[in-house]
């Protein structure tokens, strides 16, 4: 039987924060921004297997905000890796080697994923194995060459997020590759293994969580 995954990946340490709580136990509008990512999976299928892949160092400090603020979504939890590489690889070890379905990797300080983009990944994924959210950019982009720099068509290009969804053989083939520096995501894994790449319509809200302007944005988006 077919089984569909998400990887709930958060290994920050909260330095780009200027604080010694990492990024994704901070909490916005009453409730820590890891529980709003997991909850938005939850609420897009109740069904859906979460792997949450963690430091074993903060195992212990997740506990007690679950039980804090009485979190009781299920989940299994994997250690975090050196790099996100082997963080993800963690994650996937938790899925049996037989298993079939899909898989989604996201970010766990991405909370403001819509429920609309995480069913286009999923029902995207069971077609075209290997699928990723993109939004325009909207700012123009230059080009720097050396000392010099052009303008280039930012029509030609796109924003990646996650989830980022697999077909679950595809993914685990993919990662029992050796790492490589040009491995920036979960897309770039599969494409090395000569994977195609589907791009799908993202959310523009569906930030990255990752500095203090950053959560004073998350703020407003809540507020509204």
């Amino acid at each position: 039987m077919n089984k569909d995954y998400i990887i709930i990946v958060a290994g920050g340490k909260g330095l780009r924060m200027g604080g010694d709580i990492p990024k994704q136990f901070l909490p916005i509008h009453g409730k820590p921004i890891l529980m709003r990512t997991i909850e938005q999976f939850h609420k897009y299928n109740d069904n859906l297997n979460i792997i949450l892949v963690l430091p074993s160092s903060q195992h212990d400090y997740w506990y007690q905000l679950c039980s804090k603020y009485g979190f009781d979504i299920p989940y299994d939890i994997a250690d975090g890796g050196n790099t996100r590489f082997d963080s993800v690889k963690n994650g996937l070890n938790l899925i049996p080697d037989t298993a079939f379905g899909i898989v989604g990797v996201h970010d766990g300080v991405r909370p403001f994923v819509s429920l609309d983009v995480i069913e286009r990944c999923y029902k995207s994924a069971h077609i075209n194995d290997a699928v990723i959210p993109v939004i325009p950019v909207f700012e123009t982009v230059r080009h720097l060459i050396g000392k010099t720099n052009e303008t280039v068509s930012r029509s030609e290009y796109r924003l990646v997020q996650t989830p980022q969804t697999f077909n679950i053989q595809l993914l685990k083939k993919a990662y029992k590759q050796a790492f490589c520096d040009s491995f920036t995501d979960d897309a770039s894994v599969v494409e090395h293994l000569g994977g195609k790449i589907t791009l799908v319509d993202g959310n523009r809200e569906n930030i990255k969580i990752t500095t203090p302007f950053d959560l004073t944005i998350a703020e407003a988006l809540l507020k509204d």
